[in-house]
């Protein structure tokens, strides 16, 4: 278990940040759909033309995508550390990119460092 509760909380801390995050902009995102969609414009028009959407709104996506990055790097390294295979690697590294996914994904991730460490019945 070398490394592993570095690893885990750095892993915790990234997951709730780009999860944060991505849940604000999604959240942001489905407000300004309803509000442009509301006021008689096409759905499709807000995709490519909106002028008056906040500058912020645009920061909050680049800021999403840095930290999902830094969210891929610390989630390698902790299924690496946890000798995870590339099924159970590729849907906590997918977590990032679904809104609140990567809550849960933290969460099974936990539970399964904590049966890990649990004194088994041998020792």
């Amino acid at each position: 278990m070398k490394g592993i509760p570095g690893a885990a909380l750095r892993y915790k801390v990234m997951a709730y940040v780009t999860g944060v995050i991505l849940g604000t902009a999604f959240t942001w995102m489905v407000v300004l759909i309803a509000l442009w969609v509301s006021a008689g414009n096409d759905l499709l028009g807000y995709f490519s033309a909106d002028p008056d959407k906040p500058a912020l709104y645009s920061v909050l996506w680049i800021v999403h995508g840095w930290a999902y990055f830094i969210y891929l790097i610390v989630g390698v390294d902790l299924a690496f550390r946890l000798r995870y295979g590339i099924g159970r690697t590729v849907l906590i590294l997918l977590a990032g990119t679904i809104p609140f996914m990567s809550f849960v994904a933290e969460h099974y991730v936990h539970a399964d460092i904590e049966r890990r460490s649990a004194p088994t019945a041998a020792s």
